[in-house]
């Protein structure tokens, strides 16, 4: 069908034995696998695949998804594609349109963008490999390990779910659809298989606790924690009533899952650090200048290495702003991450907060201008701030401040049918506050 090196395919199929059997195809052909969710609103998914400009299209009978917008872009339907005149001998580069080289792109994941349209991270193979050849030496994994899909294919983490049992000879337990949301059907699953590697926001991971009465399943080895602060409460309740190793990491989308690790042993201070960098990555705290900042002093994380992402794919412009030119090694790329951190003493590093407006919601990275964005197209809207509030108990929640025009009478139910249409659920504020106008 034409798909080669640098050529883009969609994967619109909800989690499943298709899902992974569509995306190895991707990357044994030499292609791109581009997550969509086909639970996300068509608007959204129309300027994604648009964005991607695909080849083609691989989804279900079941997942019955369409590729919208203006655009023809054929379909392969996976669980029932005859393959009889095909050879199930290894494909080579022999059989690939072209040959294909570390260097080249093996997924673009669309995230939150503050411009209100979601951009395309675009990470190429050297990049996962340095990072499960990584993680395989540093938590052992073998044949005997079972790793648990339960990661929608459109968050990054997914990335270490699909690949890391590959790399190791283990097994992959794969979660329902809509199983990740669901704590008491994800511990019996755990159970049930043997699962031994768990990778888990920090709110998740608390969530399945609840459920066990702080325990979790025997057969967990390890708990790889990423894609929120992780509370030392949570921590403290994870060591004392689990034998499981615990592993506190960070990466953002513009890196291979995650570029620093830090054992989670003793969590008894203010915060659990986010470790120390791992195999083939550099990273950099800096003031506003560039200048490194001495210890315990907060500064911007700067990222170098094997596993940056090669940009955000079509848009040089974006690229151009977040990956910029490194001061300390020449033909260097350095990636503004936007966190503030700051080196504790013992050479770790210690996640502070953000410099911008970007937030994390249960793992997933959103920009609230995009949320902004789409609430001021709405006709009866003035104006218009949405925050994330922390609470003890439920995490972050998105709240929405909203100022109507004169006279208008705001419906907040019918805000959040319009959001709906517009954005994923993750990202739909889960109150609204109506405001009069200051005079």
């Amino acid at each position: 069908m034409g798909v080669a090196p640098e050529t883009t395919v969609v994967l619109a199929i909800r989690r499943s034995v298709e899902l992974l059997v569509g995306m190895y195809a991707v990357a044994k052909a030499g292609g791109v696998y581009v997550p969509v969710d086909p639970d996300q609103p068509d608007e959204r998914n129309a300027y994604i695949v648009e964005a991607a400009a695909p080849a083609v299209v691989l989804t279900t009978e079941r997942d019955e998804f369409v590729a919208p917008g203006e655009n023809s872009v054929p379909t392969v339907l996976v669980d029932s594609a005859d393959l009889s005149e095909f050879s199930a001998e290894r494909v080579t580069d022999a059989d690939r349109r072209a040959p294909l080289r570390s260097s080249n792109t093996a997924y673009v994941i669309f995230t939150s963008g503050s411009t209100g349209r979601p951009k395309g991270v675009a990470v190429p193979h050297a990049a996962i490999v340095n990072q499960m050849l990584w993680k395989r030496d540093y938590f052992g994994l073998g044949a005997d390990d079972a790793v648990l899909l339960k990661t929608v294919a459109t968050f990054d983490l997914s990335a270490w779910e699909f690949w890391s049992a590959l790399v190791s000879g283990g097994r992959v337990v794969i979660a329902s659809a809509d199983g990740h949301r669901d704590p008491a059907y994800l511990n019996a699953l755990i159970g049930e298989h043997g699962v031994t590697t768990l990778h888990v926001v920090p709110s998740m991971l608390e969530a399945l606790m609840i459920d066990g009465d702080g325990r979790l399943a025997g057969s967990l080895r390890r708990i790889l924690a990423i894609g929120e602060a992780l509370p030392v409460a949570t921590a403290e309740r994870v060591v004392e009533h689990n034998t499981a190793r615990l592993v506190n990491l960070y990466g953002p989308t513009e890196a291979a899952v995650s570029v620093t690790a830090g054992e989670v042993v003793d969590p008894s201070g203010a915060s659990v650090s986010i470790g120390v960098p791992e195999w083939n990555t550099r990273v950099y705290v800096l003031d506003e200048r560039l200048n490194p900042v001495p210890v315990a002093v907060p500064g911007e994380l700067y990222l170098a290495g094997a596993q940056l992402a090669r940009g955000y794919h079509g848009r040089v412009d974006l690229t151009a702003e977040r990956f910029v030119a490194s001061p300390f090694e020449s033909g260097e790329r350095l990636y503004r991450t936007g966190d503030l951190v700051k080196w504790t003493a013992q050479g770790e590093l210690d996640y502070l907060s953000r410099t911008d407006f970007q937030v994390k919601v249960r793992g997933f990275r959103i920009e609230l201008g995009e949320i902004e964005s789409a609430l001021r197209e709405q006709s009866d809207i003035r104006e218009v701030a949405v925050i994330a509030r922390e609470d003890e108990r439920t995490g972050s929640q998105l709240v929405a401040y909203v100022v109507p025009e004169s006279g208008a009478a705001l419906e907040v139910a019918e805000l959040k049918t319009s959001l709906g249409s517009r954005l994923p659920s993750y990202m739909v504020p889960s109150a609204f506050v109506v405001l009069e106008r200051c005079r």
